[in-house]
């Protein structure tokens, strides 16, 4: 039997870690390892039991979830791990700040238990995660914004665009741009769950990429899809 997806749930509220390990070890496939209610607790846990995902709160005392995820990020040893954030704000300056210090997704505490299961399953599959309005306005923030002389490489891709790119790698990313899983993507392009990932990882290499969330930024630099197509995934 595969082993289940193991979560750190990082949050200063008692009430609320204990809610969200009820909710992770009600759901198939999925264990709550541990808890902390510190920044720098989440980093000892971490090392200590190597989760595949922390489920990251941002604003506690004892150091922060934005530093915390930047120490896991960097820490060779937690390279399997990835870090979705939860919080109760969707602050533009948070979502900046978590991306920079190599969050794989940002969600709000209001999501629905299904949603937030879901949520963690992506994230360990690889694919970053966003709540739709935090996308879109993610996305908005990167567009209007001028073009830097020097790219950022936590915020975009390194300037490679759609001409080293095949057919097919182009209309997936334009589906990673829309905001779509990679379920979504094999099932609106009629090809296997495998090509999909196939064709994803040489996006990040083409690309230049670090992260899913730097594919949807490219899909946008590069006008594969414009504003109206992420706010329509906001609303469906």
């Amino acid at each position: 039997m595969t082993a289940p997806v193991g979560v750190l749930v990082v949050d200063d509220q008692p009430l609320i870690r204990h809610s969200l390990r009820i909710v992770i070890d009600g759901a198939p496939g999925l264990s709550a390892v541990g808890e902390a209610d510190t920044g720098a607790g989440a980093v000892r846990q971490a090392v200590l039991l190597r989760p595949d995902v922390v489920l990251m709160d941002i604003r506690m005392p004892g150091g922060d979830g934005i530093e915390a995820t930047s120490l896991i990020a960097a820490d060779s040893v937690l390279s399997e791990t990835r870090v979705l954030v939860l919080s109760m704000f969707e602050l533009d300056e948070y979502v900046h700040a978590a991306l920079r210090a190599g969050a794989s997704g940002f969600l709000l505490k209001d999501a629905e238990p299904a949603r937030l299961v879901d949520a963690i399953r992506r994230t360990h599959a690889g694919e970053s995660l966003f709540a739709p309005s935090i996308l879109t306005r993610l996305v908005a923030h990167y567009v209007d914004q001028p073009r830097p002389r020097t790219p950022e490489p936590a915020s975009r891709p390194a300037g490679r665009g759609p001409d080293v790119l095949t057919e097919r790698e182009i209309q997936v990313l334009t589906q990673v741009g829309r905001g779509l899983s990679n379920t979504e993507i094999a099932r609106a392009l009629t090809i296997s769950m495998g090509t999909v990932k196939s064709h994803i990882g040489r996006l990040l290499a083409k690309l230049h990429a670090r992260d899913r969330a730097q594919l949807v930024i490219a899909a946008y630099d590069h006008r594969l899809v414009g504003r109206g197509d992420t706010e329509l995934r906001a609303g469906e």
